[in-house]
């Protein structure tokens, strides 16, 4: 699970496979390890009607709707996203990159401009 902040917005992008686990655990996280503390970032399926984010204790986690988390893993939606007039959040399926990269992205959806 890759994320990105840039300013007031909140970017998660997810591997076919990371979606799956989503798909069946309704929960996921990743830990950057800093050595003196950890950033935690989690995916967690949710009852509420709306994309949401919370932050806690070095824990950013991204809440899904259960409506919006059974149309991502049922069909080519590539994400969601949420505008608040502070904030943006956006989930995606993360495709491979068009240009040369280092980074291994077997496991990326295939590219629809390919």
């Amino acid at each position: 699970m890759k994320i990105r902040i840039k300013g007031n917005s909140l970017r998660y992008r997810l591997t076919r496979s990371e979606v799956e686990k989503f798909g069946r655990d309704g929960y996921l996280e990743e830990i950057t390890d800093f050595g003196c503390a950890q950033l935690i970032y989690a995916l967690k399926a949710t009852a509420s009607d709306e994309l949401w984010v919370n932050f806690e204790q070095n824990k950013i986690t991204f809440f899904m709707p259960a409506t919006m988390r059974k149309e991502w893993l049922n069909t080519d939606r590539v994400g969601f996203d949420y505008r608040t007039p502070h904030f943006y959040l956006l989930i995606e399926k993360d495709f491979q990159c068009l240009d040369n990269t280092q980074e291994d992205q077997s496991d990326n959806y295939p590219n629809p401009l390919t």
